[in-house]
C-alpha cells in the first residue's frame, strides 16, 4: 500500500504533507513552493493551469481563472449572497439550482467540485513525484463548521481527482494534532482558524495521546477574502467619487483591485501605512486613468469593524458549548493567514486574556495535522486517539414543520441516535423523512440534506404505527439515516449523497472527464517536452560541430559533420512544420550521428595513446576516407620536438549529453 497523504484544501492556498520516519513533512510543489495557490485557469490555448501558473493570469485572463471556489462547494446558487458572486469570473445557476462556473475559453461549465479536484490532482501529482510512488489515498481537511453537503462535496472532489478519501478531518482538529503531537501534559487549547474564506474555532482537551474536541463553532462565509473586499470597496468608492466610474463593473479592473487589496492587507500587518498605486486602471475618452492612494492600519481596522465583530460570536458560542470560561483555556493556537492581522490577534487577546501561541506555521499546520491523521490510519502512528464532534445539529422535520433534533451539535462522533415516530393522519401508508441540519427551531429555517420515503405502512389510526428513525454520523461527519416500521419490519435508508449537489452519475462522469483531461494534459506535456529536447539537441549539435572544428580543423570527420548539419536543418524544419513523426525520426538520426562523431573523437585519442607513429595516427583519423588529406599544423595546437620526443597540448574532449430518549409525541 502506498503512502496516505494529508491535504489542506484551502480557499486561498493548499498544502500537502506526509509522514516520513514518524515525522510529518510538508511537500514542496513542482515550482519549489510549500503552498500551492488554490487557483485553476485555462490559457489561450485551452491548456489547464493550476497553482502559481494559473494565478499569474488572473489579471490578463480573468474570465478563465477561478479562485476561492471552496466557498461554493456543496452549496446551491440560492444560498449565495451578492458579495459571494462578485468575482471576476462567471457564476451561473443550472437547471437544478446548483452552482456552475463558466469557462468561455472552453465553452464549458464546471461544478465547484471539479475545480477543487483539479487543485487536489496537482497536489497529489507533486506528492507522487516527491515520494516516487503514485498516491491514491488521502486525508482531506474541511472547516469544522462545514455542513454535511459541503463534506460530501469535498469527498466527491477527492473521488474526481482519483483519490480514495480515507477521512474528512476538521481543520482545527488537524491543527491541534500538529500542535499536541509531542506534548505529554494535558491542556485545554482553543484553535482559532481564520483562513481565506472560512472561520472556525474549536476547543480541545489535548494530552497523553488523546485529542478530544469539546466544542466547535464558526462561519463558513467569513475569511481573509472578506477583509480584502473591504479595501476593494474602499478603493472603488474613492475612484467612483473622483472619476464617476465604478471599477467593480470591469472584470480586469476588479481583479487588479483585489490583488492590490490583498497586498495592502498583508503589508499592513507589519507596517502602519502602505501605498496603493494602480496605473492605467481604466481609460476614458480623455485618456488613461490611474489610481494612487495610501491606506493606514487605523483606516483598515475601521473598515473591518463589522467583520471583527462577527469573529466574536463563534468564540463565545464554543466556550458556552464546552462549559468553559476564558480563564480555563491553557493555550491559543492561531491557524490561517488571516490570523497574522494585528486586529485579529488583539481580538483573541481581549476575548481569552492570553497571548496566542505563534510557534506553529499558520499556513502549514493544518496539512501537517492531516498527515498525522493519515499516519494514524496507515498504522504508522499508534497510541493516538482522536475524538471529534459534529459541528451542527441534525434531525428531521415533523408534521408541524418543527425540527426534531436527534443529534445535537458538538456530540462526539462516531455516534448513533434513534427515536420513535408515528403517522400524523389516519390510514397513512407512507411517510416522508426530511433530514434537516441546523440550529433553528423551524425546519424551513435550516438546511434540508435530503428526503426519502418509507412506504408499505399498514393502514391504522393516527399515532398507532411505530416508526423508528436512526441517525448514524461516521468519523468523517457524514450522515446515514434509517427508517424502520417496527410492525412490518420494512426498512428504508439514505446516505446523504445528493447533498453534494452532484448525483452519482455526475460524479462518475466527472471522474472519467478528469482522467481524459489528465491523458490530454500528459500528451500535451510530452509533446512540449519532445520539442524542448529536439531544440536542445540542435543547439548541442551546433556546439559540438564548432568545438570539433576548433580542436581538430575543418577537415576532421568532414562527412559526419556534413551529415549532422543536414540533420540539424531537417529537424528544425520538422519543428516548424509541427510534424511529430518527422521530429521523432530526425531526433533519433541526429543522436546517432552525434554518437558516431564522438566515437571518432574517442578513436583519435585511442590511436594516439596506442603509440606508434604520431603523424600516421593523425593521418588515419583526419582523413575520413580521404587518403589525400594531409593535416595542417594548427597554430593553437602546435606540435614540437624536444629531447624527449614529440609532445602535444591536448584539447578538452568534447562529449554530448542528454540532458482527500424516546418521545411518543413525535408525528411524521
Amino acid at each position: 500500500m502506498g503512502k496516505v497523504v494529508g491535504i489542506d484544501l484551502g480557499t486561498t492556498n493548499s498544502v500537502v504533507a506526509v509522514m516520513e520516519g514518524g515525522k510529518p513533512v510538508v511537500i514542496a510543489n513542482a515550482e519549489g513552493m510549500r503552498t500551492t495557490p488554490s487557483v485553476v485557469g485555462f490559457s489561450k490555448d485551452g491548456e489547464r493551469l493550476v497553482g502559481q501558473l494559473a494565478r499569474r493570469q488572473t489579471i490578463s485572463n480573468p474570465q478563465n481563472t477561478f479562485y476561492a471556489v471552496k466557498r461554493y462547494i456543496g452549496r446551491n446558487y440560492a444560498e449565495l449572497s451578492a458579495d459571494s458572486k462578485r468575482v471576476a469570473y462567471t457564476i451561473r445557476r443550472d437547471e437544478m439550482g446548483n452552482i456552475k462556473i463558466r469557462s468561455p475559453r472552453l465553452e464549458k461549465d464546471f461544478a465547484p467540485e471539479e475545480i477543487s479536484a483539479m487543485v487536489l490532482k496537482k497536489l497529489v501529482d507533486d506528492a507522487s513525484r516527491y515520494l516516487g510512488d503514485k498516491v491514491t489515498e488521502a486525508v482531506i481537511t474541511v472547516p469544522a463548521y462545514f455542513n454535511d453537503s459541503q463534506r460530501q462535496a469535498t469527498r466527491d472532489a477527492g473521488r474526481i481527482a482519483g483519490l480514495e478519501v480515507k477521512r474528512i478531518l476538521n481543520e482545527p482538529t488537524a491543527a491541534s494534532l500538529a500542535y499536541g503531537l509531542d506534548r505529554q501534559e494535558s491542556q485545554t487549547i482553543l484553535v482559532f482558524d481564520l483562513g481565506g474564506g472560512t472561520f472556525d474555532v474549536s476547543i480541545l482537551d489535548v494530552g497523553d495521546g488523546v485529542f478530544e474536541v469539546k466544542a466547535t463553532s464558526g462561519d463558513t462565509q467569513l475569511g481573509g477574502n472578506d477583509f480584502d473586499q473591504k479595501i476593494v470597496d474602499w478603493l472603488a468608492e474613492i475612484f467612483l467619487d473622483a472619476e464617476e466610474i465604478d471599477l467593480r463593473r470591469d472584470r480586469q479592473a476588479l481583479q487588479r483591485l483585489s490583488e492590490a487589496a490583498e497586498k495592502a492587507k498583508i503589508e499592513l500587518s507589519s507596517v502602519n501605512i502602505t501605498d496603493i498605486n494602480l496605473p492605467f486602471i481604466t481609460a476614458t475618452e480623455d485618456g488613461p486613468k490611474h489610481l494612487e492612494t495610501r491606506i493606514d492600519r487605523t483606516q483598515f481596522e475601521e473598515l473591518c469593524e463589522d467583520l471583527v465583530a462577527r469573529l466574536r460570536k463563534p468564540v463565545k458560542r464554543a466556550l458556552n458549548d464546552a462549559n468553559l470560561r476564558p480563564a480555563d483555556i491553557d493555550e491559543i493556537v492561531l491557524v490561517g493567514g488571516g490570523t497574522r492581522m494585528p486586529m485579529v490577534q488583539q481580538l483573541v487577546r481581549s476575548l481569552i486574556g492570553r497571548e496566542p501561541n505563534q510557534n506553529v506555521n499558520p499556513d502549514e499546520v493544518v496539512a501537517v495535522g492531516a498527515a498525522i491523521q493519515a499516519g494514524i490510519l496507515a498504522g504508522e502512528l499508534k497510541d493516538l486517539l482522536l475524538l471529534d464532534v459534529t459541528p451542527l445539529s441534525v434531525g428531521l422535520e415533523t408534521v408541524s414543520g418543527v425540527m426534531k433534533k436527534l443529534i445535537p451539535r458538538n456530540t462526539t462522533i462516531p455516534v448513533r441516535r434513534s427515536d420513535i415516530f408515528s403517522t400524523g393522519e389516519n390510514n397513512q401508508t407512507l411517510v416522508e423523512i426530511n433530514v434537516i441540519q441546523g440550529e433553528r427551531e423551524m425546519a424551513t429555517d435550516n438546511k434540508s440534506l435530503g428526503k426519502f420515503k418509507l412506504t408499505g405502512i399498514p393502514p391504522a389510526p393516527r399515532g398507532v404505527p411505530q416508526i423508528q428513525v436512526a441517525f448514524d454520523v461516521d468519523a468523517n461527519g457524514i450522515l446515514l439515516v434509517t427508517a424502520l416500521d417496527r410492525n412490518t419490519g420494512r426498512e428504508q435508508s439514505i446516505t446523504i449523497q445528493g447533498a453534494s449537489t452532484l448525483s452519482e452519475a455526475e460524479v462518475n462522469k466527472m471522474v472519467q472527464e478528469a482522467e481524459k483531461f489528465a491523458n490530454s494534459d500528459r500528451k500535451r506535456k510530452e509533446r512540449v517536452e519532445k520539442r524542448t529536447r529536439a531544440e536542445a539537441l540542435t543547439l548541442e549539435a551546433e556546439r559540438e560541430l564548432k568545438q570539433v572544428a576548433l580542436d581538430f580543423g575543418m577537415q576532421f570527420a568532414r562527412n559526419r559533420r556534413q551529415r549532422i548539419e543536414v540533420l540539424v536543418r531537417q529537424l528544425r524544419d520538422y519543428l516548424n512544420q509541427d510534424s511529430d513523426r518527422g521530429i521523432d525520426q530526425s531526433y533519433a538520426d541526429l543522436k546517432d550521428a552525434l554518437a558516431d562523431l564522438n566515437r571518432e573523437v574517442r578513436q583519435y585519442y585511442s590511436d594516439d595513446d596506442d603509440g606508434g607513429n604520431l603523424f600516421d595516427s593523425i593521418r588515419r583519423v583526419f582523413s575520413d576516407d580521404d587518403d589525400d588529406y594531409d593535416p595542417p599544423q594548427r597554430r593553437d595546437r602546435p606540435y614540437f620536438s624536444n629531447d624527449e620526443g614529440f609532445n602535444r597540448r591536448r584539447p578538452q574532449r568534447p562529449s554530448y549529453q542528454d540532458n482527500w430518549d424516546d418521545n411518543d409525541d413525535n408525528w411524521l
